[in-house]
C-alpha cells in the first residue's frame, strides 16, 4: 500500500466518502502540504497522477463545485483529534476578511483555544462586508450545540464586533458564559447611577494595571460586570462579561489564539489569501481542506515536541510554534519519501480518529 493510499484509509474511518472523493482529497491534501498554497492551479500542478495537468485542474475544480460535504461531520471528526468527551472547553469566534478583485470573502469562524493557538470547527462564508450580525453569531454557536452540546462549553470570547444587546440576552438566557472586549464609547452608569462612558470609569489606571467593578453594569440594555486593562500603548482593554469579574482580562487573553490561527492559514502555512475561489460554498469546502492540513501539522508537531522539545530563544520564547515544528516535518518526510517512509507514517497515525472517550485529554485553558 502506498502513503496516499494508507492516508486515505485513514480519513475514510471518519470521512466515510466514496473511494474518487477521498482519493482527490487525500491527493490535493499532499499537494497543499508540498505546495503550502492553496492556489488550485498548483494545487493541481504538484498532484500525483498519470492525467494530463488541465485534467486534475478540472478535477479539482470539481470537488468544490460539485461535491457536498457534511460540516457537522468534519467538526466531530476534528473535534476527536484534539479533545475528549466529558471536558469543558472555552471557545473563540473572529472573522478573517480580504478582497479578491471586487469580491468580498469575509469568514466568521468559531473554534476552540488550546496550547497557544485555536481549532477550527465552525465557519461560515458571510454576504456582505463588514461585522456579523446576531443571527449569524447564534447560528453558529448553535451548531456546535447541535453537536457537541451546551455543557461542554466554559466561555465564549469575541472581540469589539461581538456586542449587542440581542447577542448578549440570548448569551445570557442560554447559560452561556462570555468575555466580550467593548467599546470605550459606550455608555453604562458610574458608582452614583450617572450614565457615563465606559472608559471614564478606568481614566485613572496606569499602564499594564488592571482595575474590576464588582458591581453590576448596564451595557446595550444587559446586566454585566467589567474589568478592564490599559495596555503599554496606552490604550484601554476593556471586558464585559456574565461572569463575576476579578480574572476577565487574564481569561479573555486566549481570544488571541484565534488570531494565531488565521496566521497558519495564511502567510506562515498555507496562504490561503491566494485562493481565485470567490464562490462562498467552494470557499467553504476550501477551508475544509486547511483545517485538516492544518490539524495533521499541529498533531505532528505535538507528537515530535514530545520526542524532541522545540528549542527554547533567549527572550524565553519557543523556537518555532508546534504547528510549524509538525507542518516542517511533515513536508520533510514527504519530500524524502523513500528514506522516511516511516516517518510519514508515523506522521499519518496522527489523524487517526479515535472515538470520544477513549484518548488521552488534550490541555484545557
Amino acid at each position: 500500500m502506498n502513503h496516499a493510499s494508507e492516508l486515505r484509509d485513514i480519513l475514510n474511518t471518519s470521512f466515510q466518502w466514496n473511494k474518487a472523493r477521498i482519493t482527490c482529497f487525500v491527493k490535493m491534501l499532499l499537494s497543499l502540504l508540498c505546495t503550502r498554497t492553496v492556489n488550485l492551479n498548483k494545487i493541481a500542478c504538484s498532484m500525483s497522477s498519470n492525467a494530463e495537468q488541465a485534467s486534475r485542474y478540472r478535477r479539482v475544480q470539481r470537488f468544490f463545485a460539485d461535491y457536498k460535504i457534511d460540516f457537522d461531520m468534519i467538526a466531530g471528526f476534528i473535534f476527536k483529534l484534539f479533545f475528549t468527551s466529558g471536558g469543558k472547553w472555552y471557545l473563540t469566534m473572529d472573522r478573517t476578511n480580504w478582497q479578491w478583485g471586487k469580491s468580498d470573502i469575509n469568514i466568521l469562524t468559531l473554534a476552540v483555544v488550546f496550547k497557544g493557538i485555536a481549532i477550527p470547527l465552525y465557519w461560515e462564508l458571510l454576504d456582505k462586508r463588514g461585522n456579523s450580525d446576531t443571527q449569524e453569531r447564534i447560528d453558529i454557536v448553535q451548531k456546535f450545540i447541535d453537536k457537541f452540546g451546551k455543557d461542554c462549553i466554559a466561555g465564549l470570547f469575541g472581540d469589539r464586533e461581538f456586542i449587542g444587546e440581542k447577542w448578549f440576552e440570548w448569551l445570557i438566557n442560554e447559560q452561556i458564559t462570555f468575555y466580550m472586549r467593548i467599546k470605550k464609547n459606550l455608555l453604562t452608569t458610574d458608582s452614583r447611577g450617572r450614565t457615563v462612558h465606559v472608559k471614564a470609569l478606568f481614566r485613572d489606571l496606569k499602564p499594564t494595571e488592571v482595575r474590576a467593578l464588582y458591581g453590576e453594569r448596564k451595557i446595550t440594555g444587559q446586566i454585566v460586570y467589567i474589568e478592564a486593562m490599559k495596555l503599554p500603548d496606552g490604550e484601554l482593554l476593556i471586558v464585559a462579561s456574565n461572569e463575576m469579574p476579578g480574572n476577565l482580562i487574564t481569561k479573555y487573553a486566549f481570544r488571541w489564539e484565534i488570531e494565531t490561527l488565521f496566521s497558519c492559514f495564511k502567510g506562515r502555512g498555507f496562504n490561503f489569501e491566494d485562493t481565485h475561489i470567490v464562490n462562498r460554498d467552494r470557499i467553504k469546502k476550501l477551508i475544509v481542506l486547511l483545517a485538516v492540513a492544518f490539524c495533521w501539522a499541529h498533531k505532528t508537531g505535538e507528537w515530535r515536541h514530545e520526542q524532541r522539545a522545540i528549542k527554547i530563544k533567549k527572550h524565553g520564547r519557543p523556537a518555532v510554534s508546534l504547528f510549524r515544528y509538525g507542518l516542517d516535518y511533515l513536508v520533510d518526510a514527504l519530500a524524502n519519501l523513500s528514506n522516511k517512509y516511516d516517518e510519514f507514517t508515523a506522521c499519518m497515525r496522527k489523524i487517526l480518529s479515535i472515538p470520544l472517550g477513549l484518548q488521552t485529554t488534550g490541555e484545557v485553558v
